[in-house]
């Protein structure tokens, strides 16, 4: 009887503790957030369905690219998201955004630094300047720091510049915001200075260069350009962002 007594009492506590590791197990894995953060572990894009791939997509920018004071579905990045994942049907498009309302060039280089992000993106926006210009920093900042950005992008593409996208620096002058400002000219003239700037940089390195200014210089003749706030862009502008990204978009990213 004491024998079996003890043959039961093992069964009983071996029992318990497979179910202790199962839930240990369970209560480790990372939520999806979490997934999406880890660090690259060089494996291949196949999604498990043999028929499908999985790509990559980071945008890095600032409140253009955030996408304020329009819905989380609104903003160019997730518009492009969602119009790849439509026009490629065995290929699933996931995306990622470093993006911030007020950043610089130096913040988003700060953001990049800081978030340790994989390098193995298979396309990468960047739209950056806007608030070196409405904060007055010194236009040798965005010289210096824009090629850092560039670089940087380059990296976080699989060190493949062709998978790089830099979208031109929308014009807040014609928004209401830009018309209450000192001088809208003035706004114009600098948006088209960096724009330039950004636009030769890329010739010169091969770096694809996307231009949407014009598209947001309709903002005062078409007032639906226009985000709620009077300043940034609406999901109609977005979307014709999109209309030019995505081209483009589908090439690089097949």
């Amino acid at each position: 009887m004491y024998k079996a007594t003890f043959i039961l009492l093992v069964v009983f506590f071996s029992f318990n503790c497979s179910n202790d590791d199962t839930l240990i197990a369970q209560t480790q894995q990372p939520n999806a957030t979490e997934t999406e953060n880890l660090p690259n572990t060089n494996e291949d894009n196949n999604t498990g369905d043999n028929n499908v791939m999985s790509k990559k997509y980071l945008a890095l920018g600032d409140s253009y690219t955030i996408g304020q004071s329009v819905c989380t579905s609104c903003r160019f990045p997730e518009q492009l998201k969602d119009s790849l994942n439509n026009a490629l049907e065995s290929t699933t498009t996931s995306l990622n955004i470093i993006a911030q309302t007020g950043w610089t060039t130096t913040n988003l280089i700060d953001a990049i630094n800081r978030e340790h992000p994989s390098n193995n993106y298979d396309l990468v926006t960047l739209l950056i300047g806007v608030n070196n210009q409405y904060q007055h920093k010194p236009f040798s900042i965005y010289e210096t720091e824009f090629p850092q950005l560039i670089s940087s992008a380059i990296y976080l593409a699989d060190g493949d510049a062709s998978r790089v996208i830099v979208v031109s620096i929308p014009d807040y002058a014609y928004t209401p915001f830009g018309q209450n400002s000192s001088s809208p000219d003035m706004i114009s003239s600098d948006i088209d200075s960096y724009n330039n700037f950004a636009y030769t940089y890329c010739q010169q390195n091969n770096i694809t260069f996307i231009n949407i200014t014009d598209i947001t210089r309709n903002g005062l003749n078409e007032p639906n350009l226009v985000a709620s706030d009077g300043l940034h862009p609406s999901e109609i502008a977005y979307s014709k962002f999109v209309e030019r990204l995505l081209p483009v978009s589908i090439e690089k990213i097949e």
